[in-house]
């Protein structure tokens, strides 16, 4: 019985420290609610500075960034993050993702877009691909 117990509560994947940047209060929680359950040290910023000013102090595995955002938008963040650390794994969290692949330019700094709206699997699947030994795309996974 305490076997099974702590495979239940080991968690599926490595913890990894990530950084989840939403200008929507309720989707940063949704977000880390979902990673926490995975057992991931998860902290949130509300915008792209703020985000910036984390960045500096903490190092985290994986960016989880939204796309729309005023004042700096998520791709303008991961090029910011790229240009600081350019091994930093970014991922795109967006409502646009069809159009933004359908436009033909890749978004500079983004690793890997995740389509709104998205499960639990896809996040599991977006962190998989990005970290080291993961098969690393810039393509959507939905």
């Amino acid at each position: 019985m305490c076997s099974r117990f702590l495979l239940m509560t080991t968690p599926a994947f490595p913890q990894k420290r990530i950084l989840v940047v939403d200008d929507e209060p309720l989707v940063c929680d949704a977000v880390k609610m979902m990673l926490d359950f995975d057992g991931h040290l998860v902290e949130t910023a509300g915008n792209g500075k703020e985000a910036l000013a984390m960045l500096e102090k903490s190092d985290f595995d994986l960016v989880i960034t939204d796309f729309e955002m005023p004042a700096m938008k998520g791709d303008e963040l991961a090029v910011a993050i790229k240009a600081r650390a350019p091994k930093q794994p970014v991922v795109m969290i967006t409502a646009y993702a069809e159009m933004l692949q359908a436009s033909g330019n890749p978004l500079a700094g983004v690793d890997l877009i995740i389509s709104k709206p998205f499960l639990l699997e896809n996040l599991r699947e977006a962190i998989a691909k990005v970290s080291p030994g993961g098969v690393s795309s810039r393509r959507a996974a939905n």
